[in-house]
């Protein structure tokens, strides 16, 4: 996009804009549509307006009024993603970037910035770096990894099961993926509140987030230099032994890569999925009825509500055209899976069911397609389906309307889901829950109406020898469950069938 004459109007103008509702609310320079500030708080929205108005590719403005455009089509965005000569992830030929229009200091420079990783590389390099880390993603046990998820799970679950109420979101949804990735990763012995509350800070950009990146690299230069001198069987290792060769510079910065996309990502999908079951009955009464299960409820809020909002950015190679616009060489164009999925030329009716369907943008597409979205995906399934069966009567503690986001571009994120539930005893980690029916009194609110009620699978007995999370990341002493009764042949079956 040929960048607009910067005008007397811009972000610093103090003179009063138009008021929320007018036609011009939020417009810059040229009259194009700004995605910050005044009239950009509904994204969404905002979106569906820039699509009615300019179709699938709309020019808008980023912060500071640096033009871009945002690709809200699904075909054009995958077009998009899977055509590497003529869209590239490397900013250093982003035309703002050159001519000296995005500073140093724009709030997303640490998203659009060239970094030497497999998600900027092209060519040789790309294929360089991104094979050593599918490879050793092609090295995870995903049998093992689900039982962890599993006990990580009941972990977290314990730590507040006795209470009768809890935050889903801070005492669960931002600590199971931590667990997780630090057990894949080869460092499990620094997975704690500490480490969860540096991610959360980095990945927020407070005042304090350059400490608590520091603080998460460090742990990983750490790892590298262990692993480097000793390694053993875990995905650091792999990574540092790949033929690849790759340098300890380059080993932490695809481990930094891997943590936080995986964790901010699954972070954002445990939350979306645990808030669409618990406020809407509908949902859950598909889910607890048989005609969804966990991976299909998990799949559906990929489609209407995926991790990530926009990607921040791929750039022109050479003059070209996507969506009926003219996109000219050193464009940045933004990578939208939220308003992709919702395209109405693929989803005429937002409320019929996926199931069954893919094809949704969430974990990207082409060469810089989400190796790690298996990891994901276990992570969502094992843990919403556990904490579920922990906890069939939970219901949401305050109203609907009531419940709040932090919106940016890149992600709309959960601030807190409170709920109530029947206080439930401590579980010992090596058993499994009840496989019994699920009561189905689930509501939107205080007082919402029952639902009917059926079956939902639990993970299977873990291996008491595997082990799991360090003690400290856990609870105290646990009370003995009830006596359960053997599952039946057929769900002894569904267990196997499910890979467990």
């Amino acid at each position: 996009m040929t960048p607009e004459p910067q005008s007397t109007t811009g972000t610093h103008d103090p003179a009063p804009g138009p008021p929320p509702g007018c036609p011009a609310h939020g417009r810059g320079p040229g009259g194009l549509q700004r995605l910050y500030g005044p009239g950009a708080e509904d994204l969404g929205r905002l979106y569906e307006q820039l699509r009615e108005e300019h179709g699938p590719v709309a020019p808008v403005l980023l912060h500071d009024d640096v033009p871009m455009w945002v690709v809200l089509g699904h075909a054009e965005n995958l077009h998009m993603v899977r055509t590497p000569s003529q869209f590239t992830r490397d900013s250093r030929v982003w035309t703002p970037l050159t001519e000296g229009m995005v500073r140093p200091d724009h709030p997303l420079m640490p998203h659009i910035a060239w970094q030497p990783i497999c998600s900027h590389a092209e060519g040789e390099e790309h294929t360089r770096l991104r094979g050593a880390v599918k490879a050793a993603m092609a090295t995870i046990d995903h049998r093992g990894l689900r039982r962890h998820i599993y006990r990580a799970t009941q972990r977290l679950v314990n730590d507040f099961c006795e209470d009768g109420h809890a935050d889903l979101v801070g005492q669960f949804s931002e600590h199971l993926p931590m667990a997780v990735m630090c057990q894949v990763l080869g460092m499990p012995e620094e997975y704690d509140d500490r480490m969860v509350h540096a991610a959360r800070d980095a990945l927020k950009g407070t005042e304090t987030a350059l400490a608590s990146h520091a603080y998460v690299m460090d742990a990983l230069s750490r790892l590298t230099a262990r692993r480097r001198a000793r390694p053993a069987d875990d995905f650091t290792s792999h990574l540092v032994t790949d033929p690849a060769g790759l340098t300890d510079d380059e080993v932490r910065e695809h481990l930094r890569l891997v943590l936080f996309a995986a964790y901010e990502a699954t972070v954002n999908l445990l939350s979306n999925v645990l808030r669409r079951v618990i406020v809407d009955p509908r949902f859950y009464a598909r889910l607890n009825g048989g005609q969804m299960t966990v991976p299909e409820a998990v799949e559906q809020s990929l489609w209407d509500e995926p991790p990530f909002s926009t990607i921040l950015g791929y750039f022109a190679k050479q003059d070209t055209e996507l969506g009926g616009q003219r996109i000219r060489r050193g464009d940045g164009l933004l990578f939208a899976p939220a308003p992709g999925n919702v395209d109405p030329r693929i989803r005429p009716d937002r409320s019929a069911s996926m199931r069954g369907n893919r094809s949704h943008l969430a974990f990207g597409g082409g060469p810089h397609e989400c190796p790690g979205q298996d990891i994901g995906r276990a992570i969502a399934d094992v843990g919403v389906d556990a904490l579920l069966t922990r906890l069939p009567d939970v219901q949401l503690a305050v109203e609907e309307g009531d419940l709040r986001w932090t919106t940016s571009i890149a992600s709309r994120h959960l601030v807190a889901l409170p709920v109530h539930f029947a206080p439930k005893p401590q579980q010992e980690i090596v058993l499994g829950p009840t496989l019994g029916a699920l009561p189905g009194q689930r509501s939107s609110g205080p007082t919402s109406p029952a639902q009917p009620s059926g079956p939902l699978l639990a993970e299977p007995v873990a291996d008491p020898a595997d082990t799991g999370v360090p003690p400290e990341a856990g609870s105290g002493p646990f009370t003995a469950p009830e006596p359960v009764a053997r599952p039946s042949a057929w769900q002894r079956f569904l267990t196997w069938w499910r890979g467990h």
